[in-house]
């Protein structure tokens, strides 16, 4: 009787270690996602009559301009109240009114930076003139 219940006993030990295996390998993985949102950024380079270059980096999702000028960068915010596209904080202005870029120091209204935009590069509209 005792050969029987050490059987037993054994059995049960073999059968419990082996439910416990096949139970933790039959659990689902969790698996955080997280939801990665591209920003709409938009990067011009442009150059003034002088040779000077300005990198305008326009992030449409955040609303912000990023201008580096003569190695400094200054963060600007859009501004709706402006026409086209206007940014600026406390003390600087970037503007892009139909293609002329325009950079400059707010309390005193010193332009740091102009550009252009070439008349050729308008395209070609065809009117009649008379």
């Amino acid at each position: 009787m005792k050969k029987i219940f050490q059987s037993i006993i054994l059995v049960l030990a073999v059968a419990s270690v082996t439910a416990c295996k096949t139970s933790a390998k039959e659990e689902p993985e969790i698996v955080a996602t997280q939801s990665v949102e591209t920003d709409e950024i938009i990067k011009d380079v442009f150059t003034d009559n002088y040779g000077d270059k300005i990198e305008v980096a326009i992030n449409n999702t955040d609303n912000t301009a990023v201008v580096h000028l003569d190695g400094k960068s200054y963060e600007l915010k859009k501004n709706k109240d402006l026409p086209d596209y206007t940014a600026s904080n406390s003390e600087y202005q970037y503007s892009n009114i139909r293609g002329n870029i325009t950079f400059l120091k707010r309390n005193v209204d010193m332009v740091l930076f102009h550009h252009k935009q070439d008349k050729k590069a308008q395209g070609d509209s065809k009117m009649a003139s008379y």
